[in-house]
C-alpha cells in the first residue's frame, strides 16, 4: 500500500534551487535511504516532508491527501509522520519520561496511565527504564538518541523520518542506535533515512535514493547500488567510501 508520494517537488531558498523536480513514492513497511553529498538537499527533503519547510511545487501526498498546503493540520500530520533528528531536540528541563509523554498527552489529548504504559514498555524495550527519570545531560549520546526515537515511536506514527540521527556519535553509540533502527525495520515500521554510514544503508534499505545537487540522479535496489552504481557521480561518491 503506498502511504506517500512526492511528485515533482521543488524547493528553493533566495532563487536557490535546493531540490529540483524530486518524485518518489513510499509503500506501506518499506526503508528508503537517500544519500548523496553534504548540501545536495537530502535534509531540505525529509523538513520538507514533516512541514518544517515550505515547497515552492510540486505535491507531497500521505495517504491520497495533499499536505504541502496552508490548510494541512501540521500537528496533526508530525503525529503520523515523526522525524527525528541529529540533535536529539530534547527538552533540558524535563526528565526522559516527561520528554517522551509530552506530546501524546498534550496533543493527541490521550490518558496519562495509557501513554505511561506505552513509554515503559518502550523504555524497557530500548534498555533505557532505568534512566525513566534522568534528566538529558545525564544520558549518554546514543542513549539521548534513543530517547528521542521512543518519543516519536509514543505517538504511533505511520512514517518515521530519520536525519543523520548517528552522525554526531562515536561508534559503539551510533551501533546501538543503528541497532534500534534495525529492529523497527524487522517490526514492518516505514522510514525514510538520510545518512552517511554505508554499510548501515546497505542493512536496512529497501530502497536507495541518491541526490546530486537537488535532483534524484539514481534510484536502486541496495545491491545494485552497491556494486553497480549507474551514475558517474554516485560511482564517485561510493569510492569515497571504498565500499
Amino acid at each position: 500500500m503506498k502511504l506517500l508520494e512526492i511528485k515533482n517537488l521543488k524547493k528553493t531558498f533566495n532563487n536557490h534551487i535546493v531540490l529540483n523536480d524530486i518524485n518518489f513514492s513510499v509503500n506501506k513497511g518499506e526503508v528508503i535511504v537517500i544519500l548523496g553529498a553534504s548540501g545536495c538537499g537530502k535534509s531540505t527533503l525529509l523538513r520538507c516532508i514533516n512541514g518544517l519547510e515550505n515547497t515552492n511545487g510540486g505535491e507531497i501526498i500521505f495517504k491520497d491527501k495533499i499536505i504541502n498546503t496552508p490548510k494541512t493540520n501540521l500537528v496533526e500530520i508530525r503525529q503520523k509522520i515523526g522525524m527525528v533528528f541529529q540533535s536529539y531536540e530534547l527538552f533540558p528541563h524535563m526528565s526522559v519520561i516527561e520528554n517522551i509523554i509530552l506530546a501524546p498527552m498534550k496533543v493527541e489529548k490521550r490518558a496519562k496511565d495509557e501513554v505511561l504504559d506505552e513509554a515503559y514498555r518502550l523504555l524497557k524495550r530500548f534498555n533505557l527504564l532505568n534512566k525513566k527519570d534522568s534528566m538529558p545531560r545525564e544520558l549518554s549520546g546514543g542513549q539521548k538518541q534513543r530517547v528521542a526515537i521512543i518519543r516519536a515511536l509514543c505517538n504511533n506514527p505511520e512514517i518515521l523520518l530519520f536525519d543523520e540521527v548517528t552522525a554526531s556519535l562515536d561508534p559503539e553509540m551510533a551501533y546501538e542506535v543503528s541497532s534500534v533502527i534495525l529492529e523497527l525495520a524487522k517490526d514492518g515500521m516505514t522510514m525514510i533515512i538520510v545518512t552517511h554510514e554505508m554499510k548501515f544503508a546497505q542493512k536496512i534499505a529497501s530502497k536507495i535514493i541518491f541526490l546530486d545537487n537537488g535532483s534524484i540522479v539514481e534510484t536502486s535496489t541496495p545491491s545494485d547500488f552497491f556494486s553497480n552504481p549507474k551514475n558517474d557521480r554516485a560511482k564517485k561518491f561510493l569510492s569515497i567510501f571504498s565500499i
